[in-house]
């Protein structure tokens, strides 16, 4: 019981260090002190597959990322069996993702910051 008691507590700080809620002081070192809020969260992979409304492969189709907080858009074309693939992608920003062809697009997916895995994926389904 203790254990998980202490596993809660460490996660509530986590989450409020990375919010900003601490503020800076004595006992700010207990967590990691200022170092902590300079690390790096990370990197990850977002890939999946655009579909259209049978669940066939779409090829040539365009699918874009776009970065929430500074609005950069990268952009990439599904290979001939649909798939696509963004890597390099900081897992301390969220984003809008979805995929145009023609007059079709697909819904937007978001790829959320509190969202922890490394390979992030998911079908996009044209209409």
């Amino acid at each position: 019981m203790k254990s998980s008691r202490a596993t809660l507590l460490a996660g509530a700080l986590f989450v409020a260090l990375a919010m900003g809620m601490l503020p800076p002081g004595p006992r700010s070192e207990l967590i990691g002190g200022p170092a902590a809020l300079a690390q790096n969260l990370g990197q990850r992979v977002v890939e999946g597959k655009v579909l259209d409304s049978s669940s066939a492969a779409v090829s040539g189709a365009t699918i874009f990322l776009k970065n929430l907080k500074s609005k950069a858009i990268r952009s990439y074309t599904s290979e001939s069996d649909g798939r696509f693939r963004f890597t390099q992608v900081n897992m301390a920003d969220d984003y809008d993702l979805w995929a145009e062809k023609g007059s079709q697009k697909s819904a937007t997916k978001t790829v959320s910051s509190w969202d922890t895995r490394a390979d992030f994926q998911c079908d996009l389904r044209l209409k």
